[in-house]
Parts: C-alpha cells; structure tokens; sequence
C-alpha cells in the first residue's frame, strides 16, 4: 500500500536526528539526556564488527551461517518468482490471488517450511458494478478511466477491469465541479476565504507531495459537505514534469492512474465488519452502516489526461501559485461552469482472503518467533508494490529453508507470512494479528516488514529505536551491489543526497550525518502490514525498502516491465534484500541475549517528549511524570548495557543458560509494557502510547497526549500525560527486570 519513494518516508518514517538538527529542530544526545544517569554515549557507536547480542563464539557460528546465505541468494530464482506474481492482475478477492496463495504455500513446502497453512477470512470487500465520470457541461466529455497499451509492454495488453478505488460509497450524483488542490482542510479553508464553497459540489484533487493518504482526502471532502470526489495525479507530482516518463523512464505517462483504498483505517484497520477481532467462521459482525472505518462519500480516482479537459472548463478564481500544476493552461478553481456526473454502483459483497503461513521452527526454543510479512494482493500487477517484495521473501525462504534442512536451523523459530487484502485497510495481517493475538503477545520477539522491496537502491528504514543496532549492523554486513561497498556506506551517501535535496547542499556538506544509529527513522505512522504488529499487539518491528524515483504506483505501468528496465534491472536489490531480511531474521533468532538497545529507545522517547513541550502543550500539560518516567527507562536501559555485556562474557553454565532465558524473556515483552489496555481516546483499536498515524498515515508521537492538546482538551491531555508515565514506567520496571535476571 506505501509508496517506496520519499514521499513515502516523510509520510511514515521519522527524518533522521542529523537531518532534524539542520532543519533546526532540538534533537536529544545521550550526554543531552542522561545527565546523572549510568552510562555513556559508547553504546550509542556501532562498534567495529562486533554483532550485539551475541557472545564471541556465538558469533562465529552466526557470521559462517550469514556467508551461507549470503552465497545462496539467486538473483535468477528471484526473478523467476517475481515473473510468476506479475504474470496477471491479482487484486484481493480474485481468483488469480487465491492461485498464487496456493502457489505460494507450495513454494513454502518445497523450500523446507513446516506447518504451512492457509487461513482463510471472509471479508467485506466491494467491488464495482460500475463507475463513470462524465462532465456535461459547459461541453461534454467522457473520462475514459483506462490506461494506454504501452507496445514495448505486451503486459498492458491485459484488462485490468473497471478502476475504481476501495470502498467507495455507491450514487449517482450531479454537481458543479470545484478545483481544491490536495484536498486537505488549509485547501478548503482558502476556498472558503475566497467565496468559493464545497458543499453539494463534486471535488476534483490531486495526489499531492507531501504525501496525504487519499482516505483523508475522502474524509476531509465528506466532512466539507461535498457530494462526490474524484483524485488524479498531476504530472507535477509523478510524470512528465519530473523526469522520462513509461517506458522510458520512472514516471507515470498521462494515462497512468493510482487505485487504493479509500477506508479510514486510522481509525481501525481491518475488516470493517469486525473491528477488533478476526473475521473467522461464526464470528460477530456488526452492520456496514456502523462501521468507522466505512466512508459514505462516492471517490473515483481518473488520470491526468481526464482530469485536464474538467480543470480547463473551470472559471472562477485562479489558483494560488502552489496549486498551480504541470498540465498547460492556469488552474482556476471553480466552481463551475463545469458540471459532472458521478455513478458508482459497488456490490457490497463479502469475500474470502487468504493468508499463507509457514515455519522453521527453532531447535531450541520453538514456541519464540520472528515473524516475516509481505502482502500478495495488487491491484493490478504490483510489480514493486508488493511483488518485489513477496519475491524476495520467496528467495530467503528457500535459502533459510534450504539451511534448515541441511540441519543448520536457528534457535528460534521463523515464521513467513504471505497476507492477502493489505490494499484494502490492512486486512489479512490484520485478522491473523487479532485471531493469534494471545500467542503473538505471548512468544512473539518482533516483526519485520516489506512491502515492496524494491524501486530503486536506496535503503529507506523505520524501526523503533530499539532495533537501530540490529538494522545498522545488517547493512553494515551486507554488500550493496551497485558499489560493491558495504550497504551501510551506501545508505549513508543517499542518506546525504537526501538532505541536500532538502536542505541545500552547503548545509549537507557541514552537517553529515555521522552518527550510523541514526540512519534509521524512529516514529511510524501507517500505511502497511506492520500496523497490527506495533499498535496493537507491542512487537517490536521494521519497515524496509530499497527506494527510487517511482511514478507508476497503483497503475497498469507497475509490472514486469518497469522493474526490468527501470527499477531493478538484473534483479540485484531484489536479491539483496533478501539477504538484509535474512540476517536480521537470524539474528534475532540466534541471539544469545535479543539485540535490543532501550537506552537508545528511552532517549529517542525524551525527545519526543521535548518535541510535544515545545509544539504542543504551551505549559499546559504537567510533564513532570512523564519525564520522570523517561529517566527512569534511560536509566534502565544504560544499566542493561552493562549487563548485557556481563552476560555475554559469563561462562557457559546451567545457571547462565537459565538467566538469560530469564533475561531475555523480560527485554521480550518491554514494548508490550508500552500498550494502553483501553487504547488511545476515539481510537481503542491503536493502543501503543508513543505511536499512532495521523488521518494522513504520517507519524504520531504521543497520541494520546498529543491529540488531546490539538483539540486544546486540556484536562483529558493532562490525564493521558499521567497514563504515559504509567507505561514508561511499566517499561522500565521490565527492563529492570531483565537486568536483575543476567547471569553474574
């Protein structure tokens, strides 16, 4: 569902600390932070070749398992799997999904999984009957709502069916059109400004930089009264204003046009029919009327090329100069003389989804899993998202099966999962979360996800704070195939372009960021399959992707064709990532003690703290608890330092064995400490207190706190603040737990 470009990382990944710094924005140290507290910033360097979590022989036997994987991942099979995923449309709910569901669980079976299964939900998922925009006056014109066949691409030749967008409300409506840019309340609030309203008008906007997920749109539009939408994508954004357009380069030509979903999943995600609970045989479902995650406003989403004859009818107003495009003429906003007719009759059916697991279960402890997500469904091809992804998660399941089978299993089990109906609010992920939610949050260690692995070389990373040891160390392990270089190397260069791009290049040259633990970003917003994971369940997790410049999403252009000329020829970040997968996968499979780092995370925390007291509150939110709490955790999390370090140098021993089993079962369940039992206000279903997305999907730290203060709710913010407290506490008491627990 998340676009893997850097609209994409602003939308769902925190900018890292160095950049924050340039862009003037106080960012917390560890000596800016600790002040009394045991410890130092040496934690906080990724030291030489060290793997952390792991004692000297440990990682030995680790490193020789890690070059075996390294060695067996096959560009060719990789994209051998990834021809077969794009071979055809596979939205969810189809036929050709469920064909490559079965086809995925036995390339499972072959490559070694144990205990593969299909899990089967039936779902609410509409689908179109029919869906038409006509403009009828001042002339008449017919969207055509297809794409051109491109000759070079004998793919596009196939019928993609009727474009629509999910879970759009069904109507036949009549409007004047109104021009409202990107769609967000500052747009309509201009119109306003200038005598132009919405309400009972059709909208017309535009997917917009930086990125607003268009179920915002939708709800904005549903609120302003509006009777119908419609969303294109401006050249401006992702065609020809920004580079060579398909096929001959990244970005989208006229026709191309972006599907999705349209629901509120930031609400709730999942079936919208049983919201907190997984849609299995016999399980309650409320009326689609009372679902909250449902719109009642009709979308349609048309490409640049349609929408141009509509823009160029409008009189009215010009346009602000941001609002302006790259089609030929002056956008003007309306309303009128352009009127339109929308219909759209969706069938309201429900539909089995399926979702395929398997195992490498552990040789010593098997019941404590990794799990390694990808979602199937498209919604046409999905050549990078999400069948780059789903190829390479094919690749390291046949090499990492491979091992097993060869008795070179992990200590802890693995488990894959292939989810169906991510394009639509997160639903497979989501159910099979809320069905196995008591054993996840029982032996659950942490999530990683990849959506679509690859649109080009650059490494983009979310994770929580506590992992940035493990994602850092892996890319510093891994070769990036374009230098021959370590990966890290090369993440840190487009780390650097990135921020000359953004802040200008003599500001990059003076401000470098130096520091390899903040490459990551540490605040997620949503977006794709690691949301039931995090907010729900408390997992720890990782969201990845190797990015490009990528103007086709959700579009006909998405497929085989694009990733072979244009966003991975040769299959070779494809590949690569496979290996970044795999060895985060086995480390924290095979550790000795798991490779969390919570002082990191407590520090990270207290700038997000500093953060909400200087944006948000203006004094009228006590933080003194909160920050308490925070060193109390940073304090924790230094003292965990050292005992980690103890306990990997301890001698081999029963009492050893039996303390950091005891250990590592405390640091396991420390990001569950960090769930509201009742959620966060108006939004139950998100419960983790330091992360929520906004209605954009973008990044929400402190949720709970923060949304309070923007109503200017003052005493339910200053009641939220105290419940964080109570959660960072509950976090470090388990951190302090497992620091009690080492082996002396």
């Amino acid at each position: 569902m998340i676009r893997a470009t850097a609209v994409r990382r602003a939308a769902l990944f925190a900018v890292p600390a160095a950049a924050l710094v340039m862009l003037g924005v106080a960012v917390p140290t560890v000596s800016g932070t600790t002040r009394g507290v045991v410890g130092s910033s040496a934690s906080y360097q990724t030291a030489g070749d060290s793997l952390r979590g792991f004692s000297t022989a440990s990682a030995d036997r680790e490193r020789a398992l890690e070059a075996l994987l390294a060695q067996r991942v096959n560009r060719d099979s990789t994209g051998a799997a990834f021809r077969v995923l794009t071979a055809e449309p596979h939205p969810a709910g189809s036929a050709r999904n469920k064909v490559l569901a079965d086809w995925v669980a036995e390339k499972y079976r072959a490559a070694g999984l144990e205990d593969v299964k299909l899990h089967r939900y039936d779902v609410y998922l509409p689908w179109p009957r029919e869906v038409s925009v006509t403009m009828t006056a001042p002339t008449r014109y017919v969207a055509t709502m297809k794409e051109d066949v491109v000759a070079a691409d004998p793919d596009t030749k196939q019928d993609p069916g009727i474009t629509y967008l999910g879970m759009t409300a069904s109507g036949d409506v009549t409007g004047e059109l109104v021009y409202a840019s990107s769609g967000n309340p500052g747009d309509y609030d201009w119109l306003e400004a200038h005598g132009v309203s919405v309400k009972d008008k059709i909208v017309l906007v535009r997917y917009s930089v930086p990125y607003s997920y268009r179920g915002y749109k939708a709800l904005v539009a549903q609120q302003r009264g509006a009777k119908a939408l419609l969303i294109y994508s401006d050249p401006q954004e992702d065609g020809y204003r920004k580079g060579l357009t398909f096929p001959d380069g990244p970005y989208g030509p006229l026709s191309h046009i972006q599907r999705g979903s349209i629901t509120y999943d930031f609400i709730v995600p999942g079936d919208p029919l049983t919201p907190g609970w997984a849609s299995v045989d016999g399980a309650k479902r409320i009326p689609i009327a009372e679902a909250r995650s449902a719109p009642t406003i009709m979308m349609a989403p048309i490409s640049a090329r349609d929408a141009a004859p509509l823009l160029e009818a409008l009189t009215g107003p010009v346009a602000p100069a941001s609002w302006q495009g790259a089609l030929p003429f002056t956008y003007r906003v309306g309303a009128g003389p352009a009127t339109v007719h929308v219909k759209i009759d969706m069938d309201g059916a429900t539909r089995p989804i399926w979702v395929v697991e398997g195992r490498i279960k552990g040789s010593e402890e098997p019941d404590k899993y990794v799990v390694l997500g990808n979602h199937r469904d498209a919604w046409v091809f999905g050549g990078v998202d999400p069948s780059s992804g789903s190829a390479t998660q094919l690749e390291m399941a046949r090499v990492l099966g491979g091992l097993a089978k060869e008795g070179r299993r992990p200590r802890r089990s693995i488990v894959f999962a292939s989810w169906d109906a991510e394009e639509w609010h997160l639903t497979g992920s989501t159910e099979w979360g809320e069905q196995f939610a008591d054993d996840l949050r029982k032996n659950g260690i942490a999530y990683i996800n990849v959506d679509g692995s690859t649109s080009g070389s650059n490494l983009q990373v979310g994770t929580v704070a506590s992992l940035n040891h493990l994602v850092v160390e892996t890319a510093r392990d891994v070769t990036d195939p374009a230098s021959g270089g370590s990966l890290l190397a090369a993440w840190g260069k487009s780390l650097a372009g990135e921020q000359a791009a953004t802040i200008g290049g003599g500001a990059s040259r003076t401000n470098a960021v130096r520091n390899t633990l903040d490459y990551p970003g540490n605040a997620l917003g949503s977006g794709s399959d690691y949301t039931v994971f995090l907010n729900f369940l408390g997992l720890p997790v990782i969201e990845m992707s190797f990015g490009g410049p990528y103007g086709v999403y959700h579009s006909i252009y998405d497929d085989y064709y694009w990733m072979t000329h244009v966003g991975d020829p040769g299959f070779r970040y494809m590949a690569t990532m496979a290996d970044v997968w795999g060895r985060m996968a086995l480390r924290l499979a095979n550790a000795d003690v798991y490779p969390f780092d919570f002082q990191l995370y407590a520090s990270r925390v207290g700038g997000f703290i500093d953060a909400f007291a200087r944006q948000t509150s203006n004094g009228r939110v006590a933080l003194t608890a909160v920050r308490a709490a925070q060193r109390r955790w940073l304090t924790a999390g230094a003292r965990l330092e050292a005992a980690q370090h103890a306990a990997l140098a301890a001698s081999p021993s029963a009492a050893r064995t039996a303390a950091l089993a005891a250990m590592n079962e405390a640091l396991r369940q420390v990001e569950q400490q960090l769930l509201f039992v009742d959620g966060i206000p108006g939004r139950p279903w998100f419960k983790h207190a330091l992360y929520a997305p906004k209605s954009t999907y973008a990044a929400m730290t402190l949720p709970g706190m923060r949304e309070a203060a923007d109503d200017k709710h003052w005493p339910l913010a200053n009641a939220q603040a105290l419940a964080l407290a109570g959660r960072l506490d509950a976090a470090a008491a388990m951190v302090e737990r497992a620091v009690a627990a080492a082996p002396r």
